[in-house]
């Protein structure tokens, strides 16, 4: 009951910036408009395949989100008197993941609705993409929380923008890491965002082909890595600041 009142605040907190909310879903909905108004003669940027892109480019600003929010916590009085209660630190991290899921699936359900209006063929499989898209948001979702505990606001800003250029770049977003070849394919190959993009995309269209047992592999071991460094992090960073 503690974890999800304490997911409740997180999601007031949120919602009391408005402009960020709508920063953070009209930038991604502005570029998947933008991008099908020019006939680019590749694969990457056919609406069926961009739309997933879209979705992971949103969850990159996920990450700033939920990072920048720990970070204000950790610098007001808040964390400090949450550090009387008896919670525990899964508990922290449970709450304010669950806090961010709902402004992903408004974000999801937006992406496809603008794509459907723009010529995607409404299939049933969006339902599963739209879940198993949330449960990928998680690994964001800790990551920012991995940030925002180790930096300050300030530097949330920074370290943000370079996972939101990875996710852009090292996808395969924008063009095949085959393009580049050489240490950038082997880069791509080692971050999870090109796991992310083809584990979305294969559900979406219902062929797994591009999603080898390394993508997954990969992509498990970050997330889990990730969610239990979030959670060891956040506890001793709460410790060190309520020393101080």
């Amino acid at each position: 009951m503690r974890m999800i009142n304490f997911a409740k605040r997180n999601f007031k907190e949120l919602i009391r910036d408005p402009l960020s909310l709508v920063f953070e879903i009209a930038l991604p909905l502005f570029l998947l408009f933008i991008f099908q108004q020019f006939d680019i003669p590749a694969e990457n940027y056919r609406l069926e395949n961009f739309t997933p892109s879209i979705i992971l480019f949103g969850f990159s600003f996920i990450t700033l989100f939920s990072a920048t929010l720990i970070s204000k916590d950790r610098t007001s009085s808040f964390l400090i008197r949450l550090g009387t209660s008896p919670m525990k630190s899964s508990d922290y991290i449970l709450g304010y993941i669950i806090s961010l899921l709902p402004i992903v699936l408004i974000q999801n359900i937006l992406f496809f609705l603008t794509a459907i209006i723009m010529g995607l063929e409404f299939s049933i499989s969006i339902i599963p993409t739209i879940l198993v898209s949330m449960i990928i948001s998680i690994f964001f979702i800790s990551l920012g929380i991995l940030i925002g505990s180790l930096v300050s606001e300030k530097g949330t800003g920074g370290l943000g923008s370079i996972i939101v250029q990875l996710v852009c770049f090292t996808s395969g977003m924008y063009f095949p890491k085959e393009v580049m070849g050489g240490v950038f394919e082997v880069i791509c190959k080692a971050l999870p965002f090109e796991a992310c993009l083809n584990i979305i995309q294969g559900t979406l269209h219902n062929d797994f082909s591009n999603l080898t047992i390394i993508h997954i592999i990969v992509f498990l071991i970050y997330f889990i890595a990730v969610l239990l460094l979030s959670i060891i992090v956040f506890k001793k960073r709460m410790i060190s600041d309520n020393k101080n």
